[in-house]
């Protein structure tokens, strides 16, 4: 038994078996300049989505149906979106996701229909 303390009456019972290292597959730099592109356009347009929310151009409602068929805004945390309503900030965004049992890493594809109607609901008079 060359095993340490508690592990080593267990040895014999652990079959031996041949360890793979798995990890990322490595990227070229073609790779990575796409991939570095591809983030940087999806950050642009979730934050012009913010802004139009910000400025009344859209609301909750467009936001979440264009979720649907936009991947980046789909990946878009939902305390992120209320947190672009004017007069939502932090604490209010918390408030608001608990009273509709919302995750606080939640993202807008992850909603559920009645977290969805809900959002809509609440944000339908501003």
């Amino acid at each position: 038994m060359s095993g340490i303390g508690w592990l080593s009456e267990w040895e014999p019972l652990i079959p031996s078996a041949t360890v793979v290292p798995v990890g990322l597959p490595e990227l070229t730099a073609e790779d990575r300049a796409a991939a570095a592109a591809a983030a940087l356009e999806a950050r642009r347009r979730r934050a012009e989505v913010k802004e139009q929310l910000a400025g009344g151009e859209l609301s909750i409602a467009e936001v979440l149906t264009l979720s649907d068929a936009d991947k980046s805004l789909a990946k878009m945390r939902v305390v992120d979106l209320l947190e672009a309503i004017p007069r939502i900030g932090p604490v209010r965004a918390q408030a608001i996701m608990e009273q509709l049992e919302i995750a606080s890493s939640r993202r807008l594809r992850g909603l559920g229909e009645r977290q969805r109607r809900g959002l809509v609901e609440l944000f339908e008079g501003m």
